[in-house]
């Protein structure tokens, strides 16, 4: 019995080890707890080598919305400094469309098509494959400077008034803008409208400055009442032709007095004739048509915000729209940011003719088939759709030299800068998409990405330097590289489902810990902590691929380090080493890991104390939202 027990002591002590160091090493393949990945994975699970679409066009024009080779998606590998990762799961505006103006003068060039006017309307508002697209359009309230004469729907003789408006009449616009508004809507019935006046009647005015009293002045405020009935009017004698006017400015460039036709309205005007007249004549009409206030350009956004921080105005205002020939685009960030529930547009910008095609097609991607949408923008419209060889028709100190989208002679037209902008976008990302998540760049290639209704991806990308460019586009596992000559723009289109999201190299990002405060890399001495309330410079991090699935953490030049793993973790070497990578880890909830080289989750403690990298298990002080 002594030596029977012996043996099977001694087996037990052989067995155990061995048991222990199994059960440790399956241990150490599990996934983490709520996480995706393996805590040792070096790649994300793949999708299957998606096809990408490509058309581009070129500066010196030799390709002009070119379709390319097509490109397959494949496994992500290497490095690449631009980088633009996709990421359709961060989610942003939704965008209603890509077009023009459709002014009168262009109504009437149009019109005059003959036999290939079906083929005109077709390529520009058909959303069939080829065709532009265009889902979204500005058209006039009366005469704009790209009229052939100055008129609104109800003109007196001088020194007359009509205020109960019976002489209202919108048959000016039977003859060309209502007929081709209806070809318009047969090819595309979802297209949005957005109707815009340059004037009020002139009898309605008060300090007019020339033209007969279409240039400058103000809205007299006797009139308000009587201005917004003209509103109302208008929107159901076009809904009598069968046209829906989706939204509404008060006044194109309000801030302008020179041009002809133009009127001046001044923020506090504007909220008053909203809040006290405009807003309630809909509501009391039982008109749905949004009201979109400002209409100019992005260097006075304390414009939109005096209107919208009205408290009475601001419940009648879908949004604001903006124009660029002064400012930044990035005027459209702070209006929204000062209102995010208010909804952001950009409604003109013009080419001069002749232009240069570089230049003009460069600015205009740049400016506003990009940076419009990144910043906010549901729309982006050029001005304006056409315009004859001499930039005909316009008013007597309108614009002589409007480029049109496309220039009509006769019966033929010929495509010019704003066509391919826009169909850059138009023609590939969809009224009801959504922008997502793409990292930019200081310089070099400019960039914006869309999520289409039908799952589809777009992203429109741009060379703004002066020599061709090589970058990636990571879309979770999966990336492909492309090379862009200098100036060239394309657009890229895929389907399919994005994989298990991998680190997003190259890409700045914050983090947001358990306590709804980011992680900051101090002054890059003391040991970082996870106490700010809102991210600035130390606060940013940008992701650099370690090599062998890790990642590297840079904040101002400075990497974090999880030291020896035991010390509080500090951003403060010049170099990355082994205690300076990190394995990125996804949970569930679509919160990061990061856990250390010695197999320990970084944790933000419980928010006051000095962050560590000293955790066996990651819960909710060891994960942390990313771009939140």
């Amino acid at each position: 019995m002594k030596i029977n027990y012996k043996l099977k002591l001694l087996t037990a002590l052989i067995i155990l080890p061995a048991m222990l160091s199994l059960s440790c090493r399956k241990d150490n393949s599990k996934p983490i707890p709520g996480t995706a990945l393996s805590p040792k994975f070096s790649t994300s699970v793949r999708a299957a080598d998606e096809t990408v679409n490509v058309w581009e066009t070129t500066s010196d024009q030799t390709k002009l919305l070119a379709q390319q080779a097509n490109i397959n998606f494949a496994a992500d590998a290497g490095t690449n400094p631009t980088t633009i990762t996709v990421d359709e799961t961060q989610t942003f505006q939704t965008i209603d469309g890509f077009g023009y103006a459709l002014t009168g003068g262009s109504a009437s060039l149009i019109n005059g098509l003959g036999a290939n006017q079906s083929a005109f309307i077709t390529d520009i508002f058909s959303t069939a494959s080829g065709h532009v697209g265009s889902s979204f359009v500005r058209i006039t309230i009366g005469a704009s400077d790209l009229s052939s004469s100055d008129f609104t729907y109800d003109d007196m003789p001088s020194g007359q008034t009509d205020v109960n408006l019976n002489n209202f009449s919108i048959s000016q616009e039977m003859t060309d803008l209502v007929p081709v508004l209806k070809k318009i809507i047969a090819v595309n019935p979802s297209i949005k409208i957005l109707a815009t006046p340059w004037t009020a009647p002139v009898w309605m005015k008060t300090g007019t400055i020339g033209n007969g009293g279409f240039t400058g002045g103000s809205l007299n405020t006797a009139y308000y009442a009587a201005y917004a009935n003209y509103f109302v009017k208008y929107i159901q004698a076009m809904a009598a032709q069968g046209i829906t006017i989706y939204a509404i400015t008060p006044q194109n460039e309000p801030l302008n007095a020179n041009n002809n036709p133009a009127m001046t309205m001044q923020s506090n005007e504007e909220a008053n004739f909203i809040k006290n007249n405009l807003g309630p004549a809909f509501a009391a009409n039982g008109i749905s048509t949004k009201i979109i206030a400002y209409d100019h350009n992005c260097d006075q956004p304390g414009y939109p915000e005096a209107v919208l921080g009205d408290a009475s105005a601001n419940p009648y205002v879908d949004g604001s729209a903006f124009h660029l020939y002064a400012g930044a685009i990035s005027a459209l960030t702070t209006v929204h940011n000062a209102f995010p529930s208010k909804n952001v547009y950009f409604t003109e910008q013009f080419i001069g003719g002749p232009g240069n095609f570089a230049g003009d097609f460069s600015w205009h991607m740049n400016n506003l088939i990009i940076g419009a949408p990144q910043n906010w923008s549901r729309v982006v419209l050029e001005w304006n759709l056409a315009s004859d060889p001499n930039y005909n028709p316009h008013t007597a100190g309108g614009c002589s030299t409007c480029l049109g989208a496309v220039t009509i002679s006769g019966n033929n037209y010929t495509r010019n800068t704003a066509y391919y902008t826009v169909a850059h976008a138009s023609e590939f990302v969809r009224a009801g998409a959504v922008r997502i998540s793409s990292n930019t760049f200081p310089s070099t290639i400019q960039n914006v990405a869309f999520k289409n209704p039908d799952g589809t991806k777009v992203v429109v990308a741009l060379n703004t330097a002066t020599t061709s460019q090589s970058f990636k586009i990571k879309w979770g596992g999966e990336s492909f590289t492309y090379t862009l000559p200098a100036g060239a723009a394309a657009t890229f289109k895929w389907a399919g489902t994005q994989s298990a999201a991998g680190p997003p190299i190259g890409q700045t990002i914050t983090l947001k810990g358990f306590n709804n405060d980011y992680v900051s890399g101090e002054d890059g001495t003391t040991a970082m902590t996870c106490t700010r309330v809102t991210p600035s410079t130390w606060e940013q991090f940008l992701v650099v691929d370690a090599g062998g699935g890790k990642v590297a953490l840079q904040s101002m030049g400075m990497y974090v380090s999880s030291e020896n793993g035991t010390m509080p973790i500090t951003c403060n070497r010049t170099t990355f080493g082994a205690w300076e990578e990190f394995t990125w880890g996804v949970n569930a909830d679509g919160t990061i890991t990061l856990q250390g080289n010695n197999g320990k989750f970084v944790s933000s403690e419980d928010g006051t104390q000095a962050m560590t990298c000293n955790r066996a298990t990651a819960s909710g002080w060891e994960s942390f939202g990313v771009n939140k």
